[in-house]
């Protein structure tokens, strides 16, 4: 416990800015990898390792989704490995910091899993809707587009909001960090994605699954038109 506990301790001083982080992440996911860091850390596990048993908890996740018929307990077990998945996805930037710093290829490495996963947690959705539609009620092929709509919204939010980090100006070094909004971490919550997690913890109530899904894709389109007018405006006052 001794190394875990001094990992702890400089962890806690080394944590991201809270600003644009939603409260499930804050105070949710964040402090959870914060854990797994430094247990990872005392197993001696590099960042690399914590990105790819992130992967490999939200792949079994999603793989369980396409290929099992819907129930209670599925969804619990979906809704666990994601959340895990999500927590070690976390972690493997907390151990780097840990560790004196990442490198590209774990930048890299970090940023393709969470498109893969984003990419196929999707596809499974639609894929279990087709393979049972008498459990989800998606009888009607129109239901099929819903993942799908939901998928580009997921995926253009990820994007676009990776470039614009990217292409905006990196603050001065030493400068203050702006303050975290408290009403802006409470309406990031709809599009944050341990929430949206929480969600197939409804696959046992098929249809109920369905709408719930549906809703959060609503509001995922809603929220990627404004996150879009937002960034434009920002970068259009950058001089490249």
């Amino acid at each position: 416990m001794g190394k875990v506990g001094t990992a702890l301790r400089e962890l806690r001083g080394a944590q991201k800015s809270a600003k644009g982080v939603s409260l499930y992440s804050r105070f949710v996911n964040r402090p959870a990898g914060r854990y797994l860091a430094a247990g990872s850390y005392a197993l001696g596990l590099t960042p690399n390792q914590v990105t790819l048993v992130s992967a490999a908890f939200s792949f079994a996740a999603v793989t369980a989704v396409a290929l099992a018929a819907p129930s209670w307990g599925l969804g619990a077990a979906v809704w666990a490995a994601l959340a895990v998945g999500f927590a070690f996805d976390s972690a493997d930037g907390q151990l780097a910091r840990l560790r004196g710093g990442g490198s590209a290829a774990g930048e890299w490495l970090d940023h393709v899993v969470d498109a893969a996963k984003l990419t196929a947690l999707h596809s499974c959705v639609l894929i279990a809707f087709y393979r049972f539609p008498e459990a989800y009620g998606t009888g009607e092929p129109a239901w099929l587009l819903v993942p799908l709509g939901f998928q580009f919204a997921a995926v253009v939010t990820f994007f676009g909001g990776l470039l614009t980090e990217k292409l905006k100006p990196k603050a001065a070094p030493g400068s203050p960090a702006a303050a975290p909004s408290t009403l802006r971490a409470v309406a990031l919550l709809p599009v944050d994605y341990g929430v949206f997690c929480l969600v197939f913890l409804l696959l046992g109530g098929g249809p109920v699954f369905r709408w719930a899904y549906a809703g959060l894709g609503a509001v995922a389109a809603l929220f990627l038109l404004a996150f879009l007018a937002k960034w434009f405006r920002e970068l259009s006052a950058v001089r490249r």
